[in-house]
């Protein structure tokens, strides 16, 4: 029996995929009219586009979202969100966490998916890490983001944790700008994404629940340029010990 539960396995991935496809492609047009609207209110309007999108594929492929708040969370207030990351289904759990104006630091390898890298391109501030002239211009584009009152997110570990610790190392880049721009830091979790669809294969997707967890905000105020290496580590600790609250790892 064990051949018949990957079988409908496979057949659910496809069926996940092929909406998934489908709703990019329904998506795309109201993406790109939105670009009319310059970068700050059209940028605003493709994430609830986006938004939508996310919701709508997970209401139909059986992924259920839930957003847990051990600490209050004001929607009103400008944050550098940094969050856990380990699946490609991070990426619509951070869409339908946009509760505020918010853009997100991607990775510049996914502009090569056909369609969905346009609205890729158009929904967040590209970086190249092995290239330091665009990671300089990513670095600008996003305290542009911060001084035009929009919150950015930024996976401090750069890319999926591949690990059997709850995190990697973090970079110095997020913590930084916190500081430069004295922009409080807002931890979240990625709890359940892995289990959603694990890094090692596209056809691992399964339903259940996808929780998203905030933390206790982090105060950079009156905090230097000396400072980032102590504030990295504080919310490397603080996030690490709230993983291991929702997960288990080995030591």
């Amino acid at each position: 029996m064990k051949w018949f539960g990957k079988f409908l396995q496979w057949i659910y991935c496809i069926y996940a995929f092929a909406l998934f496809v489908a709703l990019t492609l329904i998506a795309f047009p109201f993406v790109m009219f939105s670009l009319i609207f310059g970068k700050i209110r059209g940028g605003n309007i493709i994430y609830q586009i986006c938004k939508y999108w996310a919701k709508i594929w997970y209401l139909l492929i059986g992924i259920r979202h839930k957003e847990v708040f051990e600490a209050p969370h004001d929607s009103n207030k400008q944050y550098i969100f940094v969050g856990n990351h380990i699946s490609y289904i991070d990426i619509p759990a951070i869409v339908l966490i946009a509760h505020q104006s918010i853009r997100v630091l991607g990775k510049h390898e996914m502009v090569k998916i056909p369609i969905f890298g346009w609205i890729y391109r158009a929904a967040v501030i590209l970086v190249d890490r092995q290239n330091p002239a665009t990671r300089a211009r990513s670095v600008r584009a996003l305290k542009a983001a911060i001084k035009n009152n929009i919150s950015i997110f930024i996976f401090p570990e750069g890319t999926f944790n591949e690990t059997k610790k709850p995190l990697k190392s973090f970079f110095d880049g997020a913590f930084r700008i916190a500081v430069e721009t004295q922009t409080n830091i807002k931890p979240i979790l990625l709890v359940d994404t892995i289990d959603r669809l694990h890094y090692h294969s596209l056809f691992s997707l399964t339903p259940g629940k996808n929780r998203v967890v905030y933390l206790e905000e982090v105060s950079v105020q009156g905090l230097s340029t000396s400072d980032i290496h102590l504030l990295k580590e504080r919310v490397h600790q603080q996030m690490e010990a709230g993983l291991r609250r929702y997960r288990t790892y080995s030591h």
